[in-house]
């Protein structure tokens, strides 16, 4: 349950960095699948899942986060997450759960990076930090153009 003042965040890890999305912009947990590739898609879509018939780009996030891509593996996850533009699917080694932190233990990542781009805020906890993904900067305008465009072309 949300207390006042707090948010409610899922936990992920990729390459060992643990990060975070507000709870309400992640709809499930999924096993690892393997995508159908999605010609002209940016380079961090990975390709395209069915999920219940609805088509659901699949991001790397090591590539956004311009880390050593590697081929997904089993034990890997996938996040369902809700974009202000579009669903998508995100790729992360490791789904650890929901955390709720007061909402003053959030600091703004402006005010200790700035120009950090996709990290909305920073998290001190006892056994490191925790970065807080920004979802609508995930995406470039000109990448979810270029996306709309590719799933516009294989008809999904």
């Amino acid at each position: 349950m949300n207390s006042p003042g707090s948010s409610q965040l899922v936990v992920f890890v990729v390459e060992r960095q643990r990060y975070a999305l507000a709870l309400a912009e992640v709809e499930r947990a999924l096993p690892m699948a393997a995508a159908t590739p999605l010609p002209a898609a940016p380079p961090i879509v990975t390709g395209v899942l069915s999920l219940h018939g609805t088509p659901l780009p699949v991001v790397d996030l090591r590539r956004r986060l311009e880390l050593v891509p590697r081929a997904p593996r089993p034990e890997d996850h996938l996040l369902v997450v809700h974009t202000p533009r579009r669903t998508l699917a995100l790729c992360v080694d490791e789904v650890q759960g929901v955390l709720e932190v007061p909402a003053e233990r959030i600091t703004a990542s402006t005010a200790v990076v700035p120009g950090i781009g996709q990290v909305a805020g920073i998290v001190a906890l006892p056994d490191g930090l925790l970065l807080v993904h920004d979802l609508d900067a995930l995406l470039s305008l000109d990448e979810d153009r270029q996306l709309g465009a590719a799933l516009q072309s294989a008809g999904a």
